[in-house]
């Protein structure tokens, strides 16, 4: 039986691989997650997340689902906005990213309308039809089959409802590009060693970006998966973009 491969990065590993090898990169940085972040973006990434946030339609007793959520930028602010009668599940596959994001949201008293549950974007164990607003911010690129996320996350919305994916994408701005790898390949790796004392999986980062969909591509993954009304809003001349579909 032909082995499938996958890219981890540049590398083209086996795609039975990939997952433990993305644990890896989180284990590793999971406890400066949050200082990276702030640094590597200039703090941009909290506009990006709030601009998000404005596309979450969710309304007071309502129930939501954060799909890698890590450290629970997202999930905190969708607990506000579903308030004390909903409900927001806070799902990750690495156990050592969703550790900080408990204690994090612990810490600054979001506990009681939220959950945490170790899960597979790929198969999430959640019944049909459950949530009414599904987000992933920056995960998607590091599932193995995102085909198969798309559809597990149709799944589990309901009729009605809507998927943020909120991703690094292709820029759009001429001239930025360049620029973009140049930040991307040769300070970001550094900044990695400095602050988390690891170059190699700030590398990772930079490189599954460019191996990510464009955003064309996404919206048409998304399309495939069954959702509708795909459309994508480009943010920081497309170095993000949001991608918004509706399950009808």
């Amino acid at each position: 039986m032909t082995k499938k491969e996958t890219h981890f990065g540049y590398q083209k590993v086996d795609e039975t691989a990939k997952e433990g090898l993305v644990a890896g990169v989180f284990n590793s940085v999971a406890s400066k997650y949050d200082i990276m972040n702030d640094v590597m973006s200039f703090g941009i990434h909290r506009i990006w997340k709030k601009i998000a946030m404005q596309h979450t339609g969710l309304k007071p007793g309502d129930w939501a689902l954060d799909v890698a959520g890590g450290t629970g930028d997202l999930t905190m602010q969708m607990s506000k906005q579903v308030g004390p009668a909903g409900r927001v599940i806070i799902s990750d596959i690495n156990a050592a990213m969703l550790e900080e994001g408990r204690k994090r949201l612990l810490d600054r008293g979001y506990a009681g309308n939220i959950d945490f549950v170790i899960a597979n974007a790929e198969d999430l164990p959640f019944e049909d039809n459950s949530f009414n607003c599904i987000t992933i911010a920056f995960g998607l690129r590091n599932v193995t089959h995102q085909d198969k996320a798309l559809q597990s996350m149709y799944r589990v919305l309901k009729p009605g409802g809507r998927l943020l994916i909120l991703e690094f994408s292709k820029p759009v701005v001429p001239g930025l590009n360049r620029l973009y790898d140049l930040y991307s390949f040769n300070i970001l790796p550094k900044m990695g060693k400095f602050i988390a004392n690891d170059e190699n999986s700030y590398r990772y980062l930079a490189e599954s970006i460019r191996m990510h969909p464009d955003q064309e591509t996404l919206k048409q993954m998304m399309k495939q998966a069954g959702f509708e009304r795909c459309t994508y809003h480009n943010m920081t001349g497309g170095i993000v973009a949001l991608h918004k579909g509706f399950k009808l």
